[in-house]
C-alpha cells in the first residue's frame, strides 16, 4: 500500500505560509488512502501556483496552458477511462482565463475531481485581483480598491447543472481531505472550491478571517438544489464549508457507445489501416 510519502517531491517554490502546502499534503495522503498507485493518477493543471502542484506531486502530470487546464484533462480521460484524472487550478486560472471551459465542462460532466485553490488574488503575477476577490480589497494593481463584485463559482456551477458542488477550507484539513476522496469517487465532475490564505498577497482573507467565519451547516440535504443554491450565496460573516449537492447524472464516457468497452488507449490501433474509413463511403 502506497504511503502519502511516496507522492511527495522535494522541492517546491511556495511562500511559507501558502495554503497550497496544505492542499499537496492532503492530496498525498488521500491517494495513499484509497490505495491509488502513482502511476494509477493523472494531475491535470494550467498556469499559476496551484498548477504547479503536478510538479510537486510523484504522478502522471500535464502542465498546460493558463485557463485550460480542463480540456487536456478531458482528453485523457475520454483516452484512459482506468484513470483517476485530477484537476488542479487556481480561482484566477479557473474562473478568469477558464471560464468558458469551466462551463462547458460542467454540460459534458467527464468523471474528474477539479481542485480549485481559491486565494481570491492571482498569487503568480503578485498578487492582482482575482474573480473572486473582494469588493474594496487593495491589491498592487488595485491601489483603489476592486469595484466588481465576486463571481461565485459555487452558484454558477449548480445553476449549470454540476452533481458535485463543494467548498473545503485548508484550515481544516480532515474535512478538506473526506471532500477530496467524496469528489475522487463522484461518477462525474465534482467542483471542490478549496479557500486558502494567500500570505503574501492576501492581506484580507488570511487564516484568521476564515476561521471566524467557516462553519459546517447542520442537517443539510446534499441532494436538495435550492438548499445548495442558498448556502452558495452565503458569504460575509457566515461561510458554508462541506459538499451542497451531489446528485449524479449521466456522465460524458456514459453518453458515447464508442467509449463503451476497453479504453480506447489499451484497444489495438494501425495508422496505415484505412479500410474501415473506405468502408463508410462505399
Amino acid at each position: 500500500m502506497p504511503k502519502a510519502a511516496d507522492y511527495l517531491s522535494k522541492e517546491t517554490a511556495w511562500c511559507p505560509g501558502c495554503g497550497n502546502f496544505a492542499i499537496r499534503q492532503a492530496v498525498a495522503e488521500v491517494l495513499a488512502e484509497m490505495n491509488l498507485a502513482p502511476h494509477e493518477v493523472l494531475m491535470c493543471s494550467g498556469i499559476g501556483q496551484a498548477a504547479k502542484m503536478p510538479q510537486y506531486l510523484r504522478v502522471n502530470g500535464f502542465n498546460g496552458l493558463h485557463g485550460r487546464a480542463l480540456p487536456p484533462a478531458v482528453g485523457a480521460r475520454v483516452a484512459n477511462t482506468t484513470l483517476t484524472v485530477i484537476v488542479e487550478s487556481g480561482d484566477g486560472d479557473t474562473y478568469g482565463e477558464g471560464g468558458n471551459h469551466f462551463i462547458h465542462n460542467i454540460r459534458r460532466n467527464p468523471h474528474l475531481a477539479h481542485f480549485v485553490h481559491d486565494n481570491q488574488v492571482y498569487g503568480l503575477t503578485k498578487g492582482q485581483a482575482s474573480p473572486t476577490s473582494e469588493v474594496g480589497m487593495k491589491t498592487n494593481v488595485q491601489t483603489a480598491g476592486v469595484y466588481l463584485p465576486p463571481f461565485n463559482p459555487l452558484a454558477v456551477a449548480l445553476t449549470m447543472g454540476a452533481g458535485f458542488v463543494a467548498r473545503a477550507f485548508v484550515g481544516e484539513k480532515e474535512h478538506l481531505k473526506a471532500t477530496m476522496r467524496a469528489a475522487i469517487t463522484f461518477p462525474g465532475y465534482a467542483l471542490v472550491d478549496i479557500l486558502q490564505p494567500c500570505p503574501t498577497f492576501n492581506k484580507l482573507n488570511t487564516y484568521a478571517w476564515y476561521k471566524e467565519r467557516v462553519y459546517f451547516p447542520t442537517n443539510h440535504d446534499q441532494g436538495d438544489w435550492n438548499a445548495a443554491l442558498t448556502l452558495a450565496r452565503q458569504w460575509g460573516d457566515r461561510i458554508p464549508l462541506g459538499i451542497l449537492y451531489s446528485v449524479p447524472r449521466p456522465t460524458f464516457e456514459e453518453q458515447f457507445p464508442l467509449l463503451a468497452g476497453a479504453p480506447l488507449a489499451h484497444r489495438p490501433f494501425n495508422p496505415l489501416d484505412l479500410a474501415h474509413v473506405q468502408d463508410e463511403f462505399k
